[in-house]
This record gives C-alpha cells, structure tokens and sequence, in this order.
C-alpha cells in the first residue's frame, strides 16, 4: 500500500512527463508491477484500516468509574486492573490514563500592585556582539515597575556583581525606588535556598538594599510567574527590539536601549492595563523615593598577585601597575567602567575597564622607575671599569663632572679608547690629560694619537736608492715677472 504523495509522484510520472513504467519504478525506487497497477487507477483510495482491539478494552469503563471516584495515578489503576484479571503490560494502562485524564493545569492568582510599591528585575540574553576585536555575550537588565509598567532597559556584556548593582542605580536614578523589589534566584540576589527555611540572600544585595531603603522579596523556586511583568519585559524586549536589529558594535546597544524605550515600550497600550505606561507613571511616580544620593560602593574586590611583568589581569586582559610593586599581593577594585589597584590602602594604578579579551593595557609611566634603575645600573658599570684603568681615573672622573659634561658618554668612549690602545697607554693619556687640566675624551684620543704618530717616526735620515736619477732632474727657471711693479705705479 502506498501513500497518497506517492500515487501523485506515479501520475506525474506517467501522464506528464510521459515515462514507462520501468523508467518510473526506477526513478521512485518502487517495483514495475506496482507502478503498473496504480498507473492504471484513477483515483486514489486507501486500503481500510482495520482497528485492532486492545486487551485494555473489557477493564476501560471500570478505569473511568475508579479515576471519577478517586485521583488514582497509573501505577494505582494497573495494581486494581491486575487484581482484576488483566494480563497487560503497565505502559498501555498508563497510555490510557494519560488520554483520559488530561495532566492538570496550575492556576495562578493575578497579583495586583499598588503604586510606587514593587518592582521586578531581571537579566535576558540575546545572542552575541562585537566589542572591540572579539564577541561577547550580549546581555540586558531589565527593570519594571509593577504598577505602571514603566520599564527602564540596559544592555551589558556581563551579568557580574558590580554591573547588577549599577543597573539598578542607573535604573533609580530614572524612574525612582520602590518600596520591593522582586527579584529571581539567581546568585547575585540569592545564594541558596533551604527547603522550610527563609532563603539566604547575598550581603552585598542585602546592603545595597539597605543603602536604597528598599526591601528584597525572592520568587520561589520555579515560579517564574510571580515576576510576570518582567518577564514578559523580556520577551517584549527580545520580540520588539532586538528581533531584526542590526548592532555592529557594543557601543550603539544602550542609546538604542534609550530611544526604544522613550518611543516604543514606554508609549504604548499596554496589553494588561490598557493604558500607556507613561501615563500610569505620574501615579506611580508620586509614591516612589529617590535613591540615596551618597553613591554606594559597588565595586567588586579581588585580590591579586602582580606579575613579574609588573601586570594584573582581571576577565582575561592585563593592565600595569609601577614596576616597584612587582610581586606584591594588590586589591584592585572593579567598577563597571574603571578598576583601581591599591597597595596597603595606597591607590597605585588606575585604569579605564576594557572588554576585549587578552589585550595588554600599561600606563607610560609606570616602568620609568625600572628603566631609571637599569639606567642607574649600568652607570655604575661603567664606572667602576673606568676607575680600574688608572690610580687617577677618579681625579679624572670627578673633572668630568665637576664641568657638568655628560659623563657617561666620555667614559664610554675611553673605555673603548682602551680596548684599542692598551690600558698602558689610556692610563698614560689620562695622566697627561690630568695634569693639563683637559677633561674630555677629544683630550685622550688626541693624546693617544700624538703618542701613537711618535712611535711610528723612523730612526734614520731618508736614504735615496736613485741618486744619479736625482742628480740628472731638470727644473724650470721660475717666472719672476708677476713680482715686477708696473711703471704707472
């Protein structure tokens, strides 16, 4: 027996393309005969079904009469069916249950919220961005609040401790503090929850509460329908905004984030209430408080070890530190958009936070102090090859300083006088150099020089091998007229 798409593909073959019956058996994969029989039929009539009957069927009114009396679950009914004589197998009776006793829904209670009195936050993710030359998650806070719906949005490409915080008060700071805030369990609200126990909250949340005069109020587990507004947010966030638009760069995410809000979410007729948020606002605005205006310290603290390389690395990058703190155990506080490094409450280092990943940040002034010791270093080098020279290599050494001369480049050049003249002779030089005052390495190499010219005068008068030659020169008698006066003188 065939299908029906299967019948088409034999006609088609057949009457429209005009193909035998062994070319189409060949094409579809089917036998000649097959193809002979249904090519000849005109319309396509599936073979009756015959329903099978099920061992089930004698016990299936009584199944029904025990689940109207009682909730019995399945492996209940099977217990009482076996008692009763069947001999099935336990997946048909649960088969069976499941059919006529569709699973049961929850039903949920509609909260409803007084003006300025709750708020619900949450995280969402969609998908990736580019920061700088790599991709991060791109993530976003949002922020509702329960009365009016106003939401507030921002995008982030972390979900850290110090970038929930900032949301927040980013969050506050444009539409106002609730009295709660209802907030999902995850770990930077909540750190564990206890069956028959309060849930514990994280002491950072608990004191930016406290901070903000506000109250915390955890969801249960796996009831996300009690923060429904947010979490429709969400997916009106994912749907409306971010569904189709094109962000090349991390940069553009929040001022979008803004203009959306302001022209979008904000301004239109809610679904629930039927009314715009932004008119439900002035109400809700009225109760709302304004956050505490000494800001809260929201940065996250690590302790780090710098590394040899004068470097501490925080989420992949490295940034400096002064190359004196080499090895010493720092506290860099995180903030969102800076980190600052502090050596025993000394703030050493200070940089702006980058997202790329393994990237190299130094701040130029931060190995003068180790080129200076090197500098220093090889200085003293020097030095001390230069006093060996000479028992008045430091007489020579303070005149050099004394003119305020570069001392260091006139060692350096003596130094190498010596390689080449012998230390006998530069000891010499330096000497006589010494003793006429002239502090300069001009002075030594012209008084290796003079010396070098004087060993290599001859001892004897020249000789002439070619005197007859000599004798035999012919010379010009020399004009003397350019020396005569001329008469009108």
């Amino acid at each position: 027996m065939i299908d029906y798409e299967t019948y088409c593909k034999i006609q088609d073959h057949r009457t429209r393309q005009g193909l035998s019956i062994t070319q189409t058996a060949q094409a579809l994969g089917l036998h000649p005969q097959t193809v002979s029989r249904w090519s000849r039929i005109e319309q396509y009539r599936p073979r009756p079904q015959m329903k099978r009957g099920s061992r089930l069927d004698p016990y299936k009114g009584l199944i029904v009469r025990w689940l109207d009396e009682h909730p019995l679950s399945a492996q209940q009914v099977f217990q009482r069916l076996r008692e009763a004589g069947f001999g099935g197998g336990h997946t048909i009776v649960k088969n069976y249950v499941r059919i006529i006793r569709p699973p049961r829904q929850k039903a949920f209670l509609t909260l409803a919220f007084a003006p300025g009195e709750c708020a619900q936050v949450d995280w969402g993710e969609y998908g990736t961005i580019a920061v700088g030359n790599t991709r991060r998650k791109l993530s976003f806070f949002v922020y509702v609040l329960c009365y009016s719906r106003m939401m507030y949005l921002e995008f982030t490409v972390s979900q850290t401790m110090e970038h929930f915080l900032a949301c927040h008060e980013h969050a506050f700071a444009a539409l106002g503090v609730p009295e709660k805030i209802m907030v999902d369990n995850l770990k930077s609200a909540v750190l564990r929850r206890l069956i028959g126990e309060d849930p514990v909250l994280n002491p950072r949340y608990v004191d930016f509460a406290r901070h903000h005069d506000f109250r915390i109020k955890p969801c249960n587990v796996r009831s996300g329908w009690e923060k429904g507004r947010v979490e429709s947010g969400v997916g009106y966030v994912k749907k409306n905004l971010l569904n189709g638009l094109e962000l090349t760069d991390f940069s553009a995410a929040n001022p979008a984030a803004r203009i959306w809000c302001d022209e979008t979410a904000n301004v239109r007729i809610h679904g629930e209430t039927h009314r715009r948020p932004l008119d439900l606002f002035e109400t809700d605005r009225s109760m709302l408080k304004a956050p505490n205006a000494n800001p809260y310290d929201l940065a996250r603290v690590l302790m780090l070890r710098a590394s040899p390389q004068f470097r501490v690395r925080v989420d992949t990058n490295r940034y400096s530190v002064p190359a004196e703190y080499t090895g010493r155990l720092l506290t860099v506080k995180v903030w969102p958009d800076r980190l600052c490094i502090y050596h025993q409450d000394q703030l050493i280092a200070r940089h702006n936070r980058r997202y790329d990943r393994h990237k190299d940040f130094e701040d130029p002034d931060h190995p003068k102090a180790l080129l200076e010791q090197r500098g220093n270093a090889r200085e003293q080098r020097l030095l001390s090859q230069f006093l060996t020279l000479s028992p008045q290599a430091p007489a020579y050494y303070e005149g050099l300083t004394a003119r305020q001369l570069n001392a260091r480049v006139h060692l350096s050049k003596i130094l190498a006088l010596g390689e080449i003249y012998g230390r006998e002779a530069i000891a010499r030089a330096i000497e006589d150099a010494l003793a006429f005052h002239a502090f300069s390495s001009h002075y030594i190499a012209h008084l290796l020089e003079a010396r070098a010219r004087t060993r290599t005068r001859p001892a004897s008068p020249l000789s002439l091998t070619r005197r007859q030659d000599l004798l035999e020169l012919e010379l010009p008698e020399p004009d003397l007229t350019v020396y005569e006066i001329p008469d009108h003188e």
